[in-house]
């Protein structure tokens, strides 16, 4: 329901205002002109949901991976039917992520722009700091200079920071009557000076093509702009990724049985060898230390035809699961297989109370910092599936969002905290004290963290690359 919602943008008036009054296409029709095929992975589309200043999910920008002329690209492109495409906080955030996504994956990046500029009244939270508005820029010209091509289309009203996207961009195309591109506009011109100018005469299409030079292609309508910016691609000398055609057999178990798979609570622990016989490729997972720390799985399998190395929580991080993970990561680091982490991290165990109980938790942490320096040096690919919990110092040895997998996804069971709201012990009670104020407080902390792990908060804010539906996991 809430992906219905947000492929809606800012709603069906909001659409019909924009392809109508404004004779635009909708942001998604643009990417289905411009893509080779449907194959199209829309990076965390839930961004914004519910935040202070939005009252409509999307952030007022799409982003995604796609094909165009066989060539993986990234996309980043404002949605006008979401407050006119004005760039807010999470706005900046989302295309920033997108950014480093194409530089970490060398793909060439491609910008739809129909932006009204950042939100002047939350200036402060997306224009001073370094992972603000201004880096968005700042990559543009890194990734040129690391030879990784970036093309624009403007495509509507490009005003402020906006205008920067495209110029900073290594070919442009504008579209007549629609693209307009100035640092101000129309209503700065007749505060400042008292005189009134169109749009389109102080920067139209005409204008940037023919006199300012900032556009490098003309087009008469937004179809032909996204077969310029195509036949541009194709003369980019980029060379599409060879495409290993490689046979593969599907899961002997039904991946749409993930559905009853997910856990709901970690405390009745699901083996998670269920989870992977319905991903991987003919269920054949050939498991590597089988017999020793066994509540963590590892061992190689493939998916899609692709060999990789899989991590999953089955349990309790022991002391000897530990040294296991440790032990397999620095294996597929030094085979050059990509890693895949199934995240479902076990609550913490008691507090020792003796000795020896100390010295077994000192000997399992020490393990466990192991295992999280070998996670954090692998210098490998890394995604991690969040399938269940995501709790504590066991999320980051797991490759949590801190440790930078390339990719971090959730199923929508997921819950990201540093502690799990429901393993809190209530106030003892004390018959001279009154604890009503410490319950009180409890029970409101309790609520609070309740809430800011669902899954649903984490990706509203970005702290992954999407919620996804179990049965996809393979697909994306």
């Amino acid at each position: 329901e809430l992906l219905e919602m947000v492929s809606k943008g800012g709603g069906e008036n909001a659409i019909l205002r924009h392809t109508q009054r404004n004779k635009k296409l909708f942001v998604r029709e643009r990417l289905k002109l411009l893509l080779d095929d449907e194959s199209f992975l829309e990076l965390s589309p839930l961004a914004g949901l519910n935040m202070p200043y939005g009252d409509v999910p999307a952030a007022g920008c799409l982003t995604g991976i796609g094909k165009i002329c066989g060539v993986w690209c990234v996309f980043m492109a404002n949605d006008a039917t979401v407050k006119g495409g004005t760039i807010y906080p999470i706005g900046v955030k989302k295309q920033l992520r997108a950014q480093e996504i194409a530089m970490q994956n060398r793909l060439l990046s491609v910008y739809l722009v129909d932006s009204g500029g950042a939100f002047l009244p939350l200036q402060s939270e997306l224009f001073p700091d370094k992972l603000h508005g201004g880096r968005i820029f700042y990559n543009e010209a890194r990734m040129s200079a690391m030879r990784i091509p970036q093309v624009a289309v403007v495509c509507g009203s490009c005003v402020a920071g906006g205008a920067y996207v495209p110029t900073m961009a290594e070919e442009a195309v504008i579209v007549d009557k629609i693209g307009t591109l100035f640092l101000a506009g129309p209503p700065l011109v007749k505060a400042a000076t008292g005189e009134y100018v169109s749009p389109e005469d102080l920067g139209g299409a005409k204008l940037h093509s023919q006199v300012s030079g900032c556009s490098d292609h003309f087009a008469p309508s937004e179809k032909e702009a996204f077969e310029c910016i195509r036949n541009v691609i194709s003369t980019l000398n980029y060379d599409p990724l060879p495409e290993e055609v490689t046979e593969h057999d599907s899961p002997l178990y039904s991946p749409e049985e993930l559905l009853g798979l997910a856990p709901r609570d970690y405390r009745c622990t699901l083996p998670v060898k269920l989870i992977l016989s319905r991903l991987m490729d003919g269920s054949r997972f050939q498991e590597f230390k089988a017999n020793y720390g066994t509540t963590l799985v590892t061992g190689f399998g493939h998916v899609e035809g692709r060999l990789v190395g899989i991590v999953a929580n089955n349990g309790v991080l022991s002391h000897d699961a530990s040294l296991k993970g440790s032990h397999f990561v620095q294996l597929c680091s030094q085979r050059n297989i990509p890693i895949l982490f199934f995240q479902n991290t076990a609550p913490h165990t008691a507090e020792p109370t003796s000795i020896s109980q100390a010295e077994a938790h000192s000997n399992r942490l020490k393990a466990q910092a192991s295992m999280m320096a070998a996670v954090a040096c692998a210098a490998v690919p890394k995604i991690t599936v969040v399938i269940g919990g995501c709790y504590g110092s066991e999320s980051y040895i797991m490759c949590g969002r801190s440790f930078s997998p390339n990719f971090l996804f959730l199923w929508p069971n997921a819950r990201v905290a540093l502690v799990d709201s429901r393993h809190f012990s209530t106030i003892p009670q004390d018959g001279d004290n009154d604890c009503t104020g410490d319950e009180s407080e409890l029970k409101h902390l309790k609520e609070k963290l309740e809430e800011e792990s669902s899954a649903f908060y984490s990706s509203a804010r970005l702290w992954d690359d999407g919620v996804i539906l179990p049965q996809n996991t393979r697909k994306v």
